[in-house]
């Protein structure tokens, strides 16, 4: 006979759903928050477990979220493809929060709040990417546009399609944002040259580069801030 217990034949007190309409969202725990997000869980493990499973492990929290692959949390127990898509979802949707949240504060003359603005969503990747930034005479910022993604130690970069997104979005200023999987945000010779690069070719078009900034692992590194 099987000893599992499903949610519902948890103590109230216990049980996520009552535990919201009782104290409120904020009294809920991660594996909480999980559970009701996955709602159901299987013959051998309810929504709490699988929750508190994908809590362990990695960085032994949310981040987990962020880090498995959609195909490794199909190799979970209790995790199909609709789970795995709703975790996924819920992972993008809480970055795209922050995003927005830090959007307001942006500044391109503060490394800080670019670097604040760009950290979740890129020091979790595994290869390296490159975006643009691109602010207009009065410093506003006008969006960001993908340049490449390269491998776990090198992205391609191409000055021709930075200046190209630049002139489309009539920027004035940019700042190229890239990460390093590694977690060590220090400039490697490439980083160096390709900001030389850079600067070169969008001064010649009118554009100037204000800043490259490199996303760590909760760190970063400024070229402006460290005046190269």
């Amino acid at each position: 006979m099987s000893n599992h217990t499903k949610v519902k034949q948890l103590p109230e007190s216990e049980r996520p759903y009552e535990k919201f309409l009782k104290y409120g969202v904020e009294s809920l725990s991660d594996a909480e928050l999980l559970a009701i997000i996955l709602k159901s869980g299987t013959k051998d493990l309810n929504s709490l477990e699988i929750a508190r499973m994908l809590l362990s492990g990695g960085h032994g929290n949310l981040l987990n979220l962020f880090e498995l692959s959609f195909e490794e949390f199909l190799k979970l127990p209790g995790i199909g493809k609709v789970k795995a898509i709703q975790l996924k979802a819920v992972a993008e949707l809480s970055n795209r929060i922050a995003k927005t949240n830090s959007g307001y504060h942006i500044s391109m003359k503060c490394p800080s709040s670019i670097a604040a603005y760009y950290m979740e969503s890129l020091r979790h990747l595994k290869k390296e990417f490159l975006i643009c930034a691109f602010f207009d005479a009065k410093n506003t910022f006008l969006g960001d546009s993908r340049i490449s993604i390269g491998s776990t130690s090198y992205a391609y970069v191409s000055p021709k399609d930075v200046f190209k997104r630049a002139l489309e979005k009539n920027a004035v200023s940019i700042v190229i944002i890239h990460n390093h999987p590694s977690g060590d945000p220090s400039p490697s010779e490439d980083d160096i040259l390709v900001t030389k690069r850079i600067r070169e070719g969008a001064a010649l078009l009118g554009i100037r580069l204000s800043d490259h900034i490199i996303i760590g692992d909760n760190r970063y590194f400024s070229f402006a801030e460290n005046d190269i």
